[in-house]
């Protein structure tokens, strides 16, 4: 049984996580050729403070104005 780990941004809304999850199980079971309740995916919500580039946070980013929140 393969599984997905996707680490994404917080505040996606729950549809576009639904969305995600659809699409990335739909292209593994095709990829592996496999029945899609076999595949398994899990995506992960990282607060803003803990995802960094460089020496920013992404919520340092928002603050600057270099960066966007996800768009729910």
């Amino acid at each position: 049984m393969p599984i997905a780990l996707i680490k994404i941004l917080e505040g996606h809304s729950p549809e576009k996580k639904r969305r995600l999850t659809e699409s990335v199980s739909q292209a593994m079971a095709e990829s592996l050729d496999m029945p899609i309740d076999g595949v398994r995916v899990l995506v992960e919500e990282v607060p803003l403070d803990y995802w960094g580039r460089g020496d920013e946070t992404f919520a340092d980013r928002v603050v600057d104005g270099s960066a966007a929140l996800p768009k729910a």
